[in-house]
């Protein structure tokens, strides 16, 4: 930059967010589970959803879709144990029913089911 030329304006620093802070009450209301996948397919209308069936102690496995379908090979999750949010109202996604919530971490090469480590009863609450 030569001396006869006006600095640039620096760039607004963007303003911090706030953490979205809840109450205890409102975390003990999320009713996390174990859940074992017992079967596991591709979602026949979404190119980023897999559709799993995890067993979380109730009389019938849940069906669940999970958006890890890129990072994931559906017979590589039959057989693990993961973390389930048990009390999420179902919803359609892509046409089919997800009765709950699978939990993952985008980890540094791909997303990551947070899974339990060891032998647990399918439905044991996560505390």
């Amino acid at each position: 930059m030569s001396e006869n030329e006006p600095e640039a304006p620096e760039a607004p620093e963007a303003p911090k967010e706030e953490p979205q802070y809840i109450d205890f009450d409102q975390f003990a209301a999320v009713e996390l589970k174990a859940g074992k996948v017992m079967e596991a397919a591709l979602h026949p209308d979404a190119d980023r959803l897999l559709v799993l069936k995890v067993d979380v102690g109730e009389e019938a496995p849940r069906q669940l879709c999970a958006g890890i379908r890129a990072d994931w090979e559906p017979e590589t999750l039959v057989g693990r144990t993961v973390v389930v949010v048990a009390n999420l109202k179902p919803r359609k996604l892509r046409g089919l029913e997800s009765q709950g919530m699978l939990l993952a971490v985008n980890g540094v090469e791909r997303v990551i089911p947070l899974g339990i480590d060891g032998e647990v009863v399918p439905g044991t609450r996560v505390t």
